[in-house]
This record gives structure tokens, sequence and C-alpha cells, in this order.
């Protein structure tokens, strides 16, 4: 992450040794559920401080401030009933002075401020930090101790960090969860140069309604804010912000990114459910809410929706031609999901697996996967797809697509997709590979420009698809070196894992037909 005179760098160092306090590197993705609120708390508390000292300028002494912003909550943003001994002393210090059954302590304080404002219900609110397991504390108060201590160090009020300072230095401490957390962890998280290519190729303007169905900590609609802000070239203030709304099934999950959009300063709507079966956002009309813009990283390959799901539903979302991608992958399914959430000129960019690209083209006889992608190639939805690097991802060393939609594609345009073969725009990092800020604009540029380039992209027609059997991987189309070009074990295996799935399905219902026959009984 770039660093900016010095403050991200040592902002994002104080965060890590806060949440390394209390059992080192090795533990503390462990215990993500306990740092984060504190650490949101601390914000939430430094900024109420600035907010009382803004008020007693006015009127004469924190105490009145107290009083005022007790009888009237809409002075400040969030109001918090923490009132220290002393007014003169920070409201962290009610939290900090704690020194007998801190944890209960600290859980009542959260429940109290989640009490006062309605916004942060069942987002600070969740964590009990006097739970027990078998007896034994998860979190004891020694170690609670310390990781409020550590978290007291710095001050986080609006004149000590900026919005998008604290968000960037959040964003961080995700990431090394992220990074340490295992596969699990992985899933709420994307890398931030993929979340940066894609707000900046779907150019987000003032105003525009932004959705992420799978929102995971919501940073890919943090991005997009950012990248309309960027955009905007300084005029931050004099433009409309975006309007984000995101849903995310795990409740841990989405209470992390109601924080993460707090601490960035930014407003939107999460919302909590299985978007799949029970998309939250409707019109009035019970349709499918349509959106300028969507964003999403879902997670990939998964199996557990039946034809059923897609038979079933209500919203239009799986159109006749297209519908069942087959159970070993919901990608496509997720595709068409977001298909159906764009407005009539909306764009959106998806993050997939690497094989739904290409799964299915090639084989003999039909392939549920491949019928639907050739459905929204016929349908000249699909506008650019970008083939991502190997080891980016926390949860996978497979390299991922970029699929980009575009419901009202440009004249020029038309009946063509641009394939880019980024594999080798990367750095080796450890743990994890990434893309330098070169290497980002550079591909996001190529993107948004359709631009030809030797060995990473091509402007590819739509009877060149259909020619290789709607295979839109740009792999297949775009060798990056001069030696014989293999394509990625990964998406070798990938496929495999599906053509054996489908296998299963047809010798399962094979046997089903020779039993009612009574052959072989």
């Amino acid at each position: 992450m770039a660093s900016n005179n010095g403050k991200d760098k040592s902002l994002e160092s104080w965060i890590w040794d806060a949440a390394c306090s209390i059992r080192g590197a090795k533990d503390a993705p462990k215990y993500k559920d306990y740092i984060l609120p504190l650490i949101f708390t601390k914000r939430l508390c430094d900024v109420f401080d600035d907010e009382l000292n803004r008020i007693a300028a006015e009127v004469g002494s924190r105490q009145k401030a107290f009083q005022l912003a007790r009888a009237d909550h809409k002075l400040v943003r969030f109001y918090l009933p923490l009132v220290p001994d002393d007014p003169e002393q920070p409201v962290w210090s009610v939290i900090r002075k704690l020194s007998d059954w801190i944890g209960e302590g600290v859980t009542s304080h959260m429940r109290a401020i989640a009490r006062e404002n309605p916004l942060l219900q069942g987002i600070i609110d969740r964590v009990d930090f006097n739970a027990t397991t078998h007896g034994q504390r998860d979190l004891d108060d020694d170690r609670l101790s310390n990781l409020i201590e550590a978290i007291s160090t710095k001050r986080l009020g609006l004149d000590d960090v900026e919005a998008d300072i604290i968000g960037k230095s959040y964003e961080y401490l995700i990431r090394k969860f992220a990074e340490g957390g295992g596969q699990s962890a992985g899933e709420f998280y994307t890398p931030p140069e993929v979340g940066s290519i894609m707000s900046r190729v779907l150019q987000p303007e003032p105003g525009m309604e932004i959705y992420d169905p799978t929102c995971g900590s919501g940073g890919l609609l943090v991005k997009c804010e950012i990248a309309m802000e960027e955009r905007t070239q300084g005029k931050k203030r004099s433009v409309a912000p975006l309007k984000l709304f995101g849903q995310e099934f795990t409740p841990e999950t989405w209470a992390m990114a109601n924080m993460n959009m707090i601490i960035h300063d930014m407003e939107g709507q999460i919302e909590i459910g299985d978007t799949f079966k029970n998309p939250k956002f409707r019109s009035k009309q019970g349709k499918l809410r349509t959106f300028d813009r969507v964003v999403a990283n879902p997670m990939w390959n998964q199996d557990w929706f039946t034809e059923a799901d897609y038979d079933n539903d209500e919203l239009d979302r799986f159109p006749a031609g297209a519908g069942f991608p087959g159970k070993s992958s919901a990608d496509w399914g997720w595709v068409q999901h977001i298909h159906a959430s764009l407005n009539a000129t909306g764009r959106a960019a998806v993050v997939l697996d690497t094989g739904a690209a290409s799964r299915g083209s090639g084989n003999a006889g039909t392939n549920k996967e491949k019928i639907v992608r050739q459905w929204f190639v016929d349908h000249d939805l699909i506008e650019s797809v970008l083939y991502l690097p190997e080891n980016l991802f926390y949860n996978t060393t497979a390299p991922g697509i970029v699929l980009f939609l575009n419901k009202a594609k440009a004249k020029e345009r038309q009946g063509k997709v641009l394939l880019v073969n980024a594999s080798q725009v990367f750095e080796k990092g450890d743990p994890k590979n990434f893309i330098p800020e070169a290497g980002i604009q550079r591909i996001a540029n190529t993107l948004i420009g359709w631009k030809k380039e030797e060995k990473l992209s091509r402007i590819v027609d739509h009877a060149e698809l259909k020619k290789n059997d709607y295979n839109i991987s740009p792999s297949r189309y775009i060798h990056t070196s001069d030696a014989e070009t293999y394509r990625p074990i990964a998406e070798i295996v990938s496929e495999l894992k599906v053509i054996e799935a489908e296998a299963r399905e047809t010798d399962a219902a094979l046997l089903n037909i020779l039993k009612q026959l009574g052959v072989g009984a």
C-alpha cells in the first residue's frame, strides 16, 4: 500500500501491533471479532470527543456539552453514553480504566452504545467479550487489557486521521486477517488491486447506485466510492457521493462491512441474508431492484444450489435458454443474478473462477454451463474478460478472471469482446503475489480504452468465439510467451471436476432408467 508522508504506514503498524498484543501475529486472525469492534469503538469515541469539544467551545464547558448531547442526539453523528468521572477526560477513558470484570464491562458499554444508535445495532453489540468455552474465557481479562492499552496509544479523531486513512488501515488489518486466517477468512476479502481495476473500469459517476450482492467486508463498494472521487479530481465535497448497497450472508462479516463503511465515512445499506435464495433489495412492485453498477466476488464454484432453486425463482433472474448452469458450479447463476440487477444502461464487474470462462467448450454433447455462457455472448452482454495472475487471492492460488458486463455496449464494440491476459502483470510477494500500481493502471487503461497489445490483449468477434465453442478465456486466445503455451493446471483441474460431476449425474440418471425398465435388477 502506498504511503502518504508516513502516516499510513505508522497507523498500519500501530493497528497491527494492537492486533498482535493478544497472542502475537500468528494468533491475531482468531481474534478479529474482538479487535475490529474495539478499534471501531475507539474511532467513535475520539470523534465524539471532537464533537463535544466543538460544542464546548460554543457553550463554555465539556460538562455542558455532555448535557446538550444527551438531550439532543442530533448534535452528534453517534451519541455515546460513556461519561468519564471528569468530563475533561477522553470518552475512551471509560473503557480504558476498566480494572475488574473487564470483559463484562466492555460488553456492557458496547451494548449501551448500540441501544442509543440503531445504525450500530447488531454491528458492535454482537460480540461477548466475556464469552467462555468449556469454562475458559475465550479472551481473558489480561489479554483484553493488553489489547485496550495497545489501542489507546493512538488517537483516531477528526484532526488526527482522515476517514480515508483510517479506512485504508482498517482494510489493511482485514487483509492481514485474510492472510493468516486460512481459507474461510479469504472469502470476505478481495485483493485491493483487483478491486481497484474493477472500480476504475466501471467508472462510477457521482450519485450512482452501486450494488454488491456478496459484499463480504465491503471492500469493493468502498473502492467504487474512491474511484469516483479520484475521477472528480479534488471535487470530493462538491459532488454527490455514491449510494452503496450490499448483502452478505455471514453475520460476522456483515457487521465487518458496516464498520468498514462507517469508518470510511461512507453511508450505505448493507443487508444480511442469502442473496441467491432471498435477495433483499427489491422494488416497490416486489421485483428485483436494479442498479447503475454491480461489483461482486461470489464464492467460486458453489455446489449447494439445485435446479429447483433456479426453477422456483420468481424474480426473472434465470431466463429461458440460459437458466440452470449445472449443480457443480453456481458461477454463471451469480452472473445471471448480477445481470438481472442492472438497469437498462448498467455495467458490472464480477470475479469468477477461471474455469467459468471455458468449462464445457470443446466437449462432446451439451454442457449446461456452456449454454449459459453462450446465452450471454449471443445477447452481446459481455464487454470484456480479464485473466488475472496466479496467487493473488487469499483462499486459493488459482488466478481467477473478471467478467465485465454492459447492457448498453457502444455501437463500435457490439459483436465483439475484449480479452486481456494479465497473467504476467504481477510482482512476487509474501505470502501472495500482487499487482503494482503501474500494472493496475496499465490493465485498467487497456480495458477502458479497448486497446490491443501484443501478448496482453485482443479484440475477438463473436464468430471466433463461436468457432471456439464459446470459450471466452483470454488464455485461449492470447499467448504471453514465445514458447509453447500450456493451459494453467488449476483451470484444467476445475474443468475435470465439472466433467466428472456431470458424468456421475448421467450415470445416476441412466441407472434409474434401467432400474425402471427392470434391467440389471
